[in-house]
């Protein structure tokens, strides 16, 4: 059982304009939801905060986009020695307010240096061209930093995802304004001190916390904020994506996933497993590329099972500061929303091969834990195969015919990540080709690089983080053309 720990010391003020100050709206409790105890009271701001954040950001903004790429590299590398040098904080924090075990908060802080390393250098890689012009005049393609961004963050990853969009953001020349979970404000407000500590000018990145709702509307209708950036549900995503409609904005949305895992008879079986397990219960299920559809195919389907069976019994159930395999759910509606499916699908036929139940007893008492579980018979009439869980089940589901099966994987309004098992050339070719995702792994589920472009397609959203294509995001195209003769 876990000793009590103290929460590492960490501001609870908004971050605006430099300075650090009192919210209007009173504090708002961040709960550890490993034990139900409140880590910290939050100031929250609401309007009047985030009208001085956008004035704030915009007057910054004019220095800022005109600072060379070298020197605003220069504030970003100083930023990742500062992450780096304080990884055991920040990972302690995220894994008392968040819940991921330890050793998985440590992966997302040093995942954070890597990616404000990577933006630092991509940001003097914006290049322009010159266009072969058939008159005298010169062509020039400018890209030019695209203004004031409203970023809004999730839950699941509190710290990653504010750098990976942070980062490419200030590398282009824009300034920023955070809207955090309000879950999660704590990793958001540690990395605030860092920004701090690291020198960037007065209102170059800001942080806003509050209600989401009141918050939102304002960065999204504002036409002084050119840009959103939000991850989380695609509900939510809908809304902001109506309300920054009128001001015609730059949006990009990374929404929820639905992700298909289909092992193939070809398969390497153990290797496909393995990694199942491995990818499952990274943050206990929490995540949008999390392989939420199982698809075996009929003949390896008995060995896979049973190889899933003994494997999920090493998966470990604790505090996260315990650095078991997974640690709790978020709250108690992710325990409902897990039990639900599981409700409906058992009484629709399916089957529980392993867990299904909350962690209720002893040390688990307080907080929001639940079994790793494996079912098995899903089929399409259940909540399940087209709701996405976000928790530790392994549901499965029997296919026989390649066609069918890339059907029935492309049979939701999500399409983010998408996974498969094979080792026949032709399968991997027309697999890969045919699901409707934006993210494709095959025989592996690394897709998340600092270089490598992270987005989906159809109700998954729109736009790309990390990578090129990351920066590319908060720049505005201009052309130039210039008379050099009569």
């Amino acid at each position: 059982m876990t000793k009590k720990q103290e929460l590492p010391t960490v501001e609870t003020r908004l971050y605006i304009d430099g300075k650090w100050i009192d919210g209007s709206q009173g504090t708002t409790a961040v709960i550890n939801p490993a034990t139900g105890e409140t880590l910290a009271e939050v100031q929250a701001g609401g309007e009047k905060e985030t009208y001085a954040a956008i004035k704030a950001a915009n007057k910054a903004f004019t220095d800022w986009s005109r600072q060379s790429p070298a020197e605003r590299a220069k504030l970003m590398n100083k930023m990742a020695d500062l992450v780096e040098a304080d990884a055991d904080r920040l990972a302690t924090i995220m894994t008392m307010e968040q819940g991921k075990p330890l050793t998985q908060a440590k992966g997302e802080i040093q995942t954070n240096v890597e990616n404000l390393r990577w933006n630092a250098a991509e940001g003097q890689r914006l290049f322009g061209e010159i266009i072969p012009s058939p008159v005298t005049n010169q062509w020039q393609v400018r890209k030019q930093a695209v203004g004031v961004v409203g970023a809004i963050t999730p839950w699941n990853f509190p710290s990653n995802m504010i750098i990976r969009k942070i980062s490419p953001a200030i590398a282009a020349g824009c300034t920023v304004i955070l809207k955090p979970s309000k879950q999660t404000p704590l990793s958001a407000l540690a990395l605030m001190e860092l920004f701090d500590q690291a020198g960037f000018p007065d209102g170059v990145v800001n942080i806003v916390m509050g209600d989401s709702s009141t918050i939102g509307k304002i960065l999204s209708e504002s036409e002084e904020v050119q840009k959103i950036t939000f991850t989380g549900s695609t509900g939510v995503g809908q809304t902001l994506n109506e309300q920054a409609a009128p001001t015609l904005k730059n949006v990009s949305m990374e929404l929820g996933g639905h992700a298909p895992y289909i092992i193939f008879p070809d398969a390497d079986i153990e290797r496909a497993v393995e990694t199942l397990i491995q990818t499952k219960f990274i943050n206990n299920g929490q995540v949008c590329t999390s392989p939420n559809r199982i698809f075996v195919h009929k003949d390896i389907k008995e060995k896979v099972t049973n190889l899933l069976v003994e494997a999920i019994k090493q998966v470990t159930v604790g505090n996260g500061l315990d650095d078991t395999t997974v640690g709790p759910l978020i709250n108690q509606a992710g325990v409902d929303k897990v039990a639900d499916q599981l409700a409906d699908a058992t009484d629709k036929g399916a089957k529980i091969l392993a867990g299904g139940h909350r962690l209720d007893k002893d040390e688990y008492a307080n907080g929001f834990f639940f079994e790793p579980t494996i079912l098995d018979g899903v089929t399409k009439e259940m909540d399940i195969f087209y709701k996405e869980t976000f928790g530790p089940v392994i549901p499965l589901i029997t296919f026989e015919d390649e066609e069918q099966v890339i059907k029935d994987a492309n049979d939701t309004e999500f399409g983010l990540a998408s996974y498969f098992f094979a080792t026949n050339i032709h399968t991997i070719d027309n697999v890969s080709n045919k699901l409707q995702y934006g993210m494709v792994g095959v025989n592996d589920t690394s897709i998340s690089n600092s270089a490598t472009p992270f987005g989906g397609v159809k109700h998954s959203g729109f736009g790309r983080e990390n990578g090129s294509y990351g920066v590319e995001e908060y720049v505005e195209v201009k052309f130039v053309t210039i008379r050099t003769a009569k």
